[in-house]
């Protein structure tokens, strides 16, 4: 099963795509294999319909390419900035749009869940969700220093794909 894991946003959107590894005989065994991960961004002098529509293309180019069976977002829980609610909230509309129209079940995870899930408390910091995610998962064969994948974005889309993965029952095997 393959899954995209997305943070949504509207400059930067984190995306990650992971496989789930069917036979895992051992509790210590890597539960998933790393395909690609990063971030999507748009330029900031764009009208938030360019912008909607980057990101459209962005995500459906991932989904040609990797054929998700599942999509994960991370939802919008809480916001401290009421500003950012809205910009957010369209980048996400057209996220769930893009998985509509390929017909892809979509998941949706609070960082909250996320963070349980991963850490096993869901006040963890990111810096520790981010060790826990480098623990589960390989990620020896990419460039970390790669600008897109550096992120913050990257590292909770790759968390919340990772919620889905161990989310069993709502998996497809």
């Amino acid at each position: 099963m393959i899954i995209l894991g997305i943070d949504p946003g509207t400059a930067t959107i984190g995306y990650a795509i992971i496989k789930k590894i069917k036979d895992c005989k051992a509790i210590d065994d890597k539960r998933f294999e790393v395909l690609d991960f990063g971030c999507i961004t748009t330029l900031t002098n764009f009208t938030t319909g360019e912008r909607l529509q980057q990101i459209h293309d962005q995500i459906n180019a991932l989904i040609k390419k990797h054929k998700p069976d599942l999509i994960s977002v991370e939802s919008l829980y809480f916001f401290k900035n009421l500003k950012t609610v809205m910009p957010v909230s369209q980048a996400k509309g057209v996220i769930l749009l893009s998985a509509a129209q390929k017909k892809i079940p979509v998941l949706e995870f609070t960082p909250l869940q996320m963070k349980m899930t991963i850490a096993g408390y869901g006040r963890a910091e990111k810096k520790q969700v981010q060790e826990m995610t480098k623990k589960l998962l390989d990620l020896s064969s990419f460039n970390m220093k790669e600008n897109n994948r550096n992120k913050d974005d990257a590292a909770d889309a790759l968390g919340v794909a990772i919620c889905a993965g161990l989310h069993n029952k709502f998996l497809i095997n």
